[in-house]
């Protein structure tokens, strides 16, 4: 996972990506009940100038159900963080997701460890 910010100051933009962190936590998979982010869905986010902010994911399968609506409800989770403006959600497939990108706390939700 990664975190990329440009312009601003560093502590305000990483309180920034922290927020945005948190708002996508959010949002859960509707088939497995753990929130994006602690899946491992999210491979980077990048805040620019400090208001806008453009995110690279993932899903658990490229058949996913939820395919077209997940990454708009991401994009409405990040816009709703005061000071952000804009986001906009990529998804991507390469590297294909697997559980080990999950969280410990989210491996010991689904009794995964």
């Amino acid at each position: 996972m990664s975190h990329a910010v440009a312009g601003n100051t560093a502590i305000d933009n990483q309180e920034k990506v922290n927020r945005i962190i948190d708002a996508m936590k959010t949002v859960q998979d509707p088939e497995i009940p753990v929130n994006i982010y602690d899946l491992g869905l999210v491979y980077e986010i990048r805040l620019i100038d400090g208001k806008q902010v453009d995110v690279k994911m993932t899903l658990t399968t490229p058949a996913c159900p939820v395919a077209q609506s997940l990454p708009a409800q991401v994009e409405d989770a990040i816009r709703a963080v005061e000071g952000i403006e804009g986001a906009k959600v990529n998804v991507v497939w390469d590297p294909p997701w697997t559980k080990d990108r999950m969280t410990e706390e989210a491996q010991l939700a689904l009794n995964l460890v």
